[in-house]
């Protein structure tokens, strides 16, 4: 199982991020793929999950509610996560993770700052 991350950057607060989790090795359509944040000194969260199978439900932190989208495509292998209306607090390592093989890929770094 193999977990790439990319996308990341720095960006002044209010602006937008794409992320990007591409991911191999395992039957990704069906796996449900999450993605999480650890800020320094903060353990880790979760931002958002996608469910496989086709039913391509989402759930979101309450913190991220209005502001972030994730979505897959299931023909490449992705996840993305759009970021919009960007925070200082929001400034973090962003991580995919795939809870049915346990694999975290290596993170992306976002800060937010102006």
């Amino acid at each position: 199982v193999q977990l790439v991350e990319s996308g990341g950057g720095l960006v002044p607060p209010g602006g937008s991020l794409r992320l990007s989790c591409a991911a191999s090795g395992f039957t990704f359509s069906s796996s449900v793929v999450s993605w999480y944040r650890q800020a320094p000194g903060k353990e880790r969260e979760l931002v958002a999950r996608i469910r496989g199978a086709g039913s391509g439900i989402s759930n979101y932190a309450d913190f991220v509610k209005g502001r972030f989208t994730i979505s897959r495509d299931n023909a490449k292998n992705t996840v993305d996560l759009q970021m919009n209306s960007l925070k200082s607090e929001d400034t973090a390592v962003y991580y995919c993770y795939v809870p049915l093989w346990d694999s975290w890929g290596q993170g992306t770094q976002v800060t937010v700052s102006s």
